[in-house]
């Protein structure tokens, strides 16, 4: 099992699925994450956590994500029969610059020091 951290962009929008055999909810979606080299990579992420799936289905196409949980490589086949790298993460945790912005907030606000009236 691999854990990481995927940063990236959504692509398309993400949707929330309901399981044919255990009827159990989810959410999936498609980040493109942007490699060492200058090409990009396909994540395919489901997400089962409910907080998790909520952060994921506020978001549109082309918004910034960062994703934590668990990794596996996969390789899929493209129209010119070339084989191409993706990932496919189970994300449990879902990071968006707005969530950035309200955690950020909320560390500062806590740091203050209390006045004395």
């Amino acid at each position: 099992m691999i854990e990481g951290l995927v940063a990236g962009k959504v692509y398309g929008c993400p949707e929330q699925r309901t399981s044919n055999s255990t009827g159990k909810v989810f959410t999936v979606a498609k980040v493109r994450a942007a490699t060492s080299g200058g090409e990009s990579l396909f994540v395919n992420v489901l997400a089962f956590d409910a907080t998790a799936q909520a952060a994921l289905l506020v978001l549109s196409d082309g918004d910034a994500v960062s994703l934590a949980g668990t990794l596996t490589p996969k390789v899929w086949i493209d129209r010119e029969n070339q084989p191409r790298p993706a990932l496919d993460l189970i994300a449990g945790q879902v990071l968006t610059p707005y969530h950035a912005k309200r955690k950020r907030e909320a560390v500062s606000s806590a740091q203050q020091p209390l006045r004395q009236g």
